[in-house]
């Protein structure tokens, strides 16, 4: 990503509440023959002190990956959306794109099928527990543990991380509260990670 100082996330926390909060990743591979991207759901590991995600692959992208063998690149995409000039002060004609995005490096490693399945089921039950009538892998182990025969699961403790929350420091207090407003009508999420960086300058 572009290097600007005032846009840069450093904080391993704020990392892990961006994986917390967007949880479906692009993995990308150099592998042999090119590269390979994946798209997969990656779940962070809450009792670590470092960045640690945990996830699975559909067989046989494993293989196309040659998922163990190297880095990994892990993209986490945060609350995005275009940036109208209109919303500026007069004469002010560039639009951009505000986002919040992290890139993730390391070396995954397979987890063995018993660890596989524990991870599908804390996945599983991730997304499950806050709906009404959640289901659960444990309620037909038998043929979930079959299911579970078709993915790979892996583990990757993050080496390195590149991250930016581009959210539009490099304009006035005025014109920010006035994107804000705007996208609290239109991506809430997005205005929300806006009021956060404008609390944090303060």
């Amino acid at each position: 990503m572009r290097h600007t100082p005032r846009y840069l996330m450093t904080d391993p926390d704020e990392v892990k509440r961006l994986i917390r909060g967007n949880p479906w990743a692009t993995f990308v591979s150099p592998t042999r023959t090119g590269l390979v991207a994946s798209h997969y759901p990656a779940l962070l590991v809450e009792d670590e002190d470092d960045i640690v995600i945990a996830s699975h692959f559909g067989r046989p992208d494993e293989q196309l990956h040659e998922l163990g063998e190297h880095e990994v690149l892990v993209i986490i995409q945060g609350p995005h959306d275009y940036v109208s000039p209109s919303l500026y002060a007069p004469g002010d004609l560039v639009p951009t794109w505000n986002h919040v995005t992290a890139h993730l490096y390391g070396i995954p490693e397979i987890l063995s099928e018993e660890e596989n399945y524990a991870m599908l089921t804390r996945l599983t039950d991730r997304f499950e527990d806050h709906r009404a009538h959640g289901r659960h892998l444990s309620e037909d182990e038998e043929g979930t543990r079959r299911a579970a025969k078709g993915t790979v699961g892996l583990r990757m403790r993050v080496d390195r991380f590149d991250a930016r929350a581009k959210l539009s420091q490099n304009k006035s207090p005025e014109v920010r509260e006035n994107i804000t407003a705007r996208f609290a009508e239109t991506n809430a999420a997005l205005a929300a990670e806006m009021r956060r960086v404008g609390e944090a300058q303060h």
